[in-house]
């Protein structure tokens, strides 16, 4: 019997079984990949997520990865850019996009590490109940017969399809129909001065530099255009980036060296987040379009929240239910916003007159521009910054100036 078992292994599944087993709990964690393997994913870590992996000693083992340090983000509309970098939390200046092949091992191996054990191909057939209690979950490794694992909490880390939630009827909330749809890859002779980003009338280009020298180059298109973009990759792909000539030269200088990555399949939502015996974590109590790149960083702080809310309960300083619906109410609160401003963004249409205003006023000041690229990071809050009274006072600094 395990004091939880732990469904998922990347972002939000690893970091939680981590940081459970850390404080003693006998924790399980399994997921049908063999680590390490590549998902698609954003690859950026912002300033939140840093912090978050400084605070569990994992942060030099991502910088020693032979990836790259980022240290300006250059947020480009066309005829002006804003360049800098979001303000730190606590004191973490760091932003890091690696290679998912090179973070989930880190993190699985993290988990292992900590006392949690895992399961690889491993894969989930049944989610237990008794009287409508989740108790454990029925399953099978790679040619294996069926297994059963009982636990006091099950935790759902599966991602947007989480099968998790699926089985336990977790509701679905303000969900938003799939705004974008992408394509990327990998490049080596590339020169980047930080992560640049382009927002082109619904087209949206970009990327970072990631491990071993080489950088990731993504388009975004809207979700409607998806099969057109399909229907010639590498000639749409390229026709997108001529919409900024000087990035377009730099990467058809380069030479791509992997096969091109895709997905239209980007659903945005809320899920009710728990319920008897069983938790949602990461990407699949919450998902929301690529184009902000807060997964990662998302999935670190419901780890931490997640991981608290349990030992509250488990320590029996709080009623489970009690401390779910806490962790629950917080993680919402904090998270509606970057969400209606995501989906804003991944309507890929250009900015109103008011808005192309105060954007070409930030960026004529240091300051303000990193405040902005500090909403999009998390670690400056929307409604603070988009509130009547500071885009007045930015207005009239910049008139001022």
């Amino acid at each position: 019997m395990y004091d939880v078992i732990v469904v998922g292994a990347r972002c939000a599944g690893s970091p939680t079984a981590m940081l459970l087993a850390r404080k003693g709990y006998r924790t399980l964690v399994v997921d049908q990949t063999l680590f390490p393997k590549d998902t698609i994913s954003t690859h950026i870590i912002w300033q939140t997520g840093t912090a978050s992996l400084k605070r569990w000693g994992l942060l030099e083992r991502v910088a020693t990865s032979n990836c790259p340090l980022i240290s300006k983000v250059t947020f480009d509309f066309g005829d002006f850019a804003l360049k800098g970098l979001a303000p730190a939390p606590d004191g973490v200046t760091e932003c890091y996009a690696p290679r998912r092949t090179v973070l989930d091992k880190i993190l699985v191996d993290a988990a292992v590490e900590a006392g949690a054990e895992l399961r690889e191909r491993f894969t989930l057939e049944e989610v237990l109940t008794e009287n409508g209690q989740v108790v454990g979950i029925r399953g099978h490794s790679q040619g294996g017969s069926a297994i059963v694992e009982k636990a006091r909490l099950v935790v759902g880390a599966d991602g947007a399809h989480s099968v998790v939630a699926r089985s336990v009827g977790a509701a679905m909330f303000n969900a938003r129909p799939a705004l974008t749809c992408w394509y990327y890859s990998y490049w080596s002779g590339v020169t980047l001065d930080g992560a640049q980003l382009y927002s082109r009338p619904q087209r949206a280009i970009g990327g970072p530099p990631t491990n071993d020298g080489l950088v990731l180059v993504a388009a975004g298109w809207t979700n409607k255009e998806f099969h057109h973009f399909r229907s010639n990759i590498e000639a749409n792909f390229f026709k997108t980036l001529e919409l900024a000539p000087e990035y377009s030269e730099r990467v058809r200088a380069g030479k791509r060296e992997e096969h091109f990555r895709g997905t239209a399949d980007i659903p945005n939502f809320f899920r009710k987040r728990h319920g008897p015996g069983w938790v949602l974590v990461g990407d699949a109590a919450y998902h929301k379009d690529p184009i902000t790149a807060r997964d990662i960083s998302d999935a670190f702080r419901d780890a931490e929240l997640v991981s608290e809310a349990i030992d509250r309960s488990f320590t029996g300083r709080q009623p489970l239910e009690q401390s779910l619906d806490a962790y629950e109410q917080r993680r919402n609160q904090e998270v509606s916003a970057m969400y209606d401003f995501t989906c804003d963004f991944a309507t890929l249409a250009p900015p109103t007159e008011e808005t192309r205003l105060l954007l070409t006023t930030i960026s004529k000041d240091r300051e303000e521009t990193n405040r902005y690229l500090g909403t999009i990071a998390g670690t400056v809050s929307i409604p603070e910054f988009f509130a009547p009274e500071n885009v007045q006072r930015i207005l009239s600094k910049g008139a001022a100036a």
